[in-house]
């Protein structure tokens, strides 16, 4: 589909900026969805030219309920600090009826992905490699800004599908392929592990979607590529994946054997034992962000947990902490947020146009990835984790939902 109106351009615009800048500036996350917000009050005056299809409300569904029930389990609290997280997601609304008026290019769209990944994972290695850095951060917890360069870097891969239609479709595979690598050396230069485990269900997920495209031999040379790619990095003391490799391994056995609980995964291990016991306690409507907080400081004192482990105000892990927090309503609408995304892109991963199947692909990408990151961070409970799921997503679904709409439309009018 061909964009050539004004508005589209200004949209193509602000989605390039919205994935170029989300790493390399402070708060670049923010950029990008604050134009969207302000564009999108502007044109939202007027109704959209069409009803919106029942999958799009099913989306949109999903950002309200987690929204709506996080923000009434603050309200009930009667704390409005927490109230700026869950906003975020009924923001996203807007935007995504934007994108379904006025999508962007899709050019603009994968190359500033692209270009994000590029300066993530180049500042990552100027910090790591130059200034000396143990952990790259960018302008984050090193945590949040790995696994959202690894995110930039695994939606880059997406978008090959995209490319390989494109007039200029080597320069876009090297420029997307160079964002993919890019993106994987952020995360890896930052020692975030949690974004890892995922890496074998996001392999999945791009195998099943492009599989099909490459000879055996071509799949058997990418294979041996990226296994000697691994294998190098992890020789490489500068990177540090052989060191955060080790440390997780002795982790572990410091705990299974009991010999140290307070280390980085022995913390996560006692929280995720203390949450577990809260949720037996409550589990329909949990205790609160301050009831959680003091039951696991309450279990700390008494020695259930380790005391150190009871001073965080979270589980380290978004299911356990909202369940600990909100209950069967909180896991509920977190859930929702996940899955009716993922089912509603993953129609999509075969689709004959490979344009729109690698928005499908993205957009599954993003809830695989955040489901990953969830396992071992409260990723929600961090302004760069709720921006960036909540409006990319806003951004992925809208395009998808037009350039498929366009689609259907030609056929018909082809057929009429």
């Amino acid at each position: 589909m061909v964009v050539t109106k004004p508005l589209n351009q200004v949209t193509s615009g602000i989605v390039f900026l919205m994935g170029a800048l989300a790493l390399i500036v402070p708060s670049g996350y923010s950029i990008g969805p604050v134009m969207l917000l302000l564009l999108s009050g502007l044109l939202l005056v007027k109704p959209l030219p069409y009803k919106l299809a029942p999958r799009d409300l099913w989306v949109i569904a999903a950002l309200s309920s987690y929204g709506l029930v996080v923000g009434m389990f603050s309200l009930l609290e009667l704390s409005t600090r927490e109230l700026d997280r869950p906003v975020r997601f009924l923001l996203a609304v807007p935007v995504l009826l934007l994108i379904l008026r006025v999508p962007p290019r899709l050019s603009w769209l994968w190359s500033g992905i692209a270009v994000g990944a590029i300066g993530a994972g180049t500042l990552a290695a100027w910090q790591k490699l130059i200034e000396d850095v143990g952990r790259a951060d960018g302008f984050l917890h090193p945590i949040q800004f790995g696994n959202l360069s690894m995110l930039l870097g695994v939606l880059c891969l997406a978008g090959l599908g995209w490319a390989a239609v494109q007039r200029f479709r080597y320069t876009w595979m090297a420029l997307l392929l160079t964002g993919a690598l890019c993106g994987m050396l952020g995360s890896l230069f930052s020692g975030s592990r949690g974004g890892w485990v995922g890496l074998p269900i996001i392999g999945l997920v791009l195998y099943r979607s492009y599989g099909h495209c490459f000879s055996v031999r071509v799949k058997l040379s990418m294979v041996g590529f990226v296994t000697l790619l691994l294998a190098a990095l992890y020789m490489l003391p500068e990177v540090g994946l052989q060191k955060r490799v080790h440390e997780a391994v002795s982790d572990i056995s410091s705990y299974v054997t009991g010999e140290e609980r307070d280390t980085s995964l022995g913390l996560r291990f006692e929280m995720w034992q203390g949450a577990t016991q809260l949720i037996a306690e409550r589990p329909l409507l949990g205790w609160g962000e301050a009831g959680y907080q003091a039951a696991m400081h309450k279990l700390g004192e008494e020695g259930d947990i380790s005391l150190a482990a009871s001073t965080f105000d979270h589980a380290h892990n978004d299911i356990i902490d909202a369940f600990a927090k909100r209950g069967v309503f909180g896991v509920a609408a977190l859930l929702c947020l996940y899955l009716v995304p993922l089912r509603m892109f993953a129609s999509g991963l075969q689709h004959s146009n490979l344009e729109i199947r690698a928005l499908a692909v993205a957009g599954t990408l993003l809830s695989v990835a955040y489901i990953d990151f969830g396992l071992s961070q409260t990723f929600f409970a961090h302004n760069s984790g709720a921006m960036f799921y909540a409006f990319w997503l806003a951004v992925l679904w809208g395009v998808y939902s037009a350039q498929s709409r366009a689609t259907r439309d030609e056929r018909h009018s082809c057929s009429t």
